[in-house]
């Protein structure tokens, strides 16, 4: 059993002398673990550096097996940004989720697609990742959400109100509430930044931080709560920065619940 294609690095972790067990990411055939030997060697950790895209190989007798991964460097995102926290923060933040929510063996195109088309402008451009990669990346955990199963409905109002007021989302359904319509429930539920529904926006500070709310609630309950884990330390250290960025103190952990309402 084998296959060859182009994959991102989502982690690498030490294993018994110079050897690392890696998890990498693949269009076609999705999240894969491997041995790779002498992955935590220095050339090793070079290749195995979490954000890389690079062309692997794994190979193993059986299909159930954990299977060898070899690899060669197509792309190194972390090296190109080490002097820059937040898109840091962000690759990590990015890989440590798909490797965290991802069922192994089963592809996501899209998810796949997105995540490096997005790992790639970062790192070549982190200036422009500071000023508006953050709606990208809720963007795509708001994909990657969609891909698992768990979409939110923001296309028009639960309530029936104008679909173009459209400024909340039920914590509980998913659903998107007009303003006209939130009435005595508004501070129950999240707020729907603008650049989540309008591609062409790209936000404040306050709006991602808002963003990383209304995506961090449902990956906490959804994408993670119901496999009995915790959103990645990745993640909340990310909210943390934008926090700081938009002058606020976090009420608590990033994804917490948040209030439910009636229907």
């Amino acid at each position: 059993m084998e296959w060859e294609a182009p994959a991102l690095v989502l982690s690498a972790t030490p294993y018994g002398e110079g050897s690392a067990i890696v998890h990498v990411l693949t269009g076609e055939y999705g999240l894969y673990h491997g041995l790779a030997r002498g992955g935590s060697s220095s050339r090793g950790r070079a290749v195995w550096q979490t954000g890389n895209l690079v062309r692997a190989r794994w190979v193993a007798r059986l299909s159930e097996q954990l299977g060898t991964i070899t690899a060669e460097t197509v792309h190194a995102s972390a090296a190109r940004i080490l002097d820059y926290p937040v898109p840091l923060a962000m690759l990590a933040s990015l890989c440590a989720l798909a490797d965290g929510s991802l069922p192994e063996r089963e592809p996501h195109l899209a998810v796949f697609q997105g995540l490096t088309s997005l790992l790639a402008r970062i790192s070549l451009d982190p200036e422009w990742a500071e000023r508006e990669g953050m709606a990208e990346v809720v963007r795509w955990e708001l994909l990657l959400l969609s891909e698992l199963g768990f979409g939110l409905d923001l296309g028009h109002c639960a309530l029936g109100g104008d679909s173009g007021d459209l400024k909340w989302v039920s914590p509980r359904t998913g659903r998107a509430v007009s303003d006209e319509r939130a009435g005595e429930w508004r501070d129950r539920l999240l707020p729907l930044p603008a650049f989540v529904l309008d591609p062409d926006q790209v936000g404040t500070p306050q709006d991602w931080y808002d963003g990383l709310r209304l995506s961090g609630h449902f990956l906490h309950r959804d994408a993670f709560g119901q496999r009995h884990r915790p959103v990645p330390e990745a993640r909340g250290r990310l909210a943390d920065m934008i926090a700081r960025k938009a002058d606020i103190v976090p009420p608590g952990q990033a994804g917490e619940d948040e209030p439910a309402e009636p229907d």
